[in-house]
């Protein structure tokens, strides 16, 4: 308990330390009589939202990343950073839909004092889906449909628009305009990776993640983790994997950029020793983006680099940079 508090104690200092920086004239703004801080200091918790805060936001936030390139949600237990990060951020965003597991509880006593959302909260529950090994809650992985995750852009925005309503009008633009370009991307995937052979749709990766974007894309999706990574792959469930492989002739399976490799050449292995040759077609972005200041680094970066990877090892035709022409070889 005495380090607990101690740790409290400096938490306090470091917070009361950095407010009175934020407060000098070079960094706090002030507007028709508001005490609004520009840029609105935002904390996110994925990519994938924070993302979403920086295309509705532009240059009224400043987003602070909480869980950067590779990082596993499912896993990630908030550090003291980012607890700081949280605390001196006026306003939160997250996910939601259980994909910050070990983050809830933290989110939910700094929601006591400060506006915090779930990007996640506005999108129809028709649109939901609720896996069987998943039972009694959804899958968090929406933004693999570019369709479903559009509907997170209205969440943000109303957000930002409660929160500063005197720039609602330019929240409403952005958000207008973002969306159109997930329009675009969504029919990009919808038309390429309709051009796989029908024999040959179905994707394999190391964990539950692409159940949206079989869906959404006509791909049959087969994971060798459950919906979470928490969950251990079974001997059993690698072999009827291999078994799938080998009966279907399928040519590649798919790695994940925050989940380990291990399972994924089990199933190489597997299928090797029944005479199957299969590659690795390429490693997919699941639940974190690419690197920072990269193409791959923004969601629709992201999402174009998953749906040209995934056309061209199964069979299809796409560009070898994709939609904008900006994917990295």
């Amino acid at each position: 308990m005495r380090k607990l508090f101690a740790f409290a104690l400096m938490l306090i200092g470091l917070v009361g330390c950095q407010s009175q920086d934020n407060s000098t004239p070079q960094t706090k703004k002030e507007k028709s009589g508001t005490n609004i801080q520009y840029p609105i200091p935002v904390a996110a918790t994925v990519g994938m939202v924070a993302d979403l805060v920086k295309n509705v936001g532009q240059e009224y936030v400043d987003v602070k990343q909480i869980m950067g390139t590779g990082v596993d949600p499912h896993m990630h237990k908030a550090s003291r950073d980012d607890v700081v990060a949280i605390m001196n951020a006026d306003v939160v965003f997250y996910s939601g839909l259980m994909l910050e597991g070990k983050m809830t509880d933290t989110l939910i006593k700094v929601s006591r004092n400060k506006p915090v959302y779930a990007v996640t909260e506005l999108i129809n529950e028709k649109t939901l889906l609720e896996p069987d090994d998943f039972s009694g809650h959804y899958d968090p992985h929406v933004w693999m449909d570019v369709s479903a995750w559009s509907q997170c852009v209205d969440a943000v925005k109303d957000a930002l628009s409660q929160y500063d309503p005197q720039h609602a009008d330019v929240y409403e633009k952005n958000a207008a305009s973002y969306k159109q370009k997930l329009e675009q991307l969504h029919k990009y995937g919808l038309e390429t990776l309709k051009s796989i052979p029908e024999d040959s749709r179905t994707l394999i990766t190391s964990h539950d993640a692409f159940n949206y974007f079989g869906r959404a894309y006509g791909l049959d999706v087969q994971g060798v983790q459950g919906i979470s990574t928490e969950s251990e792959a079974g001997l059993k469930r690698i072999n009827e994997l291999v078994d799938l492989l080998v009966k279907k002739k399928i040519k590649a399976v798919f790695v994940e950029s925050s989940v380990s490799k291990k399972n994924i050449t089990a199933l190489i292995e597997g299928a090797r020793a029944q005479g199957h040759q299969i590659e690795i077609g390429g490693e997919l972005f699941s639940d974190a983006m690419g690197e920072p200041g990269t193409y791959e680094g923004t969601y629709l970066g992201m999402l174009d680099h998953n749906i040209t990877i995934v056309a061209r090892a199964l069979g299809g035709t796409a560009p070898e940079k994709g939609m904008q022409d900006k994917l990295t070889p």
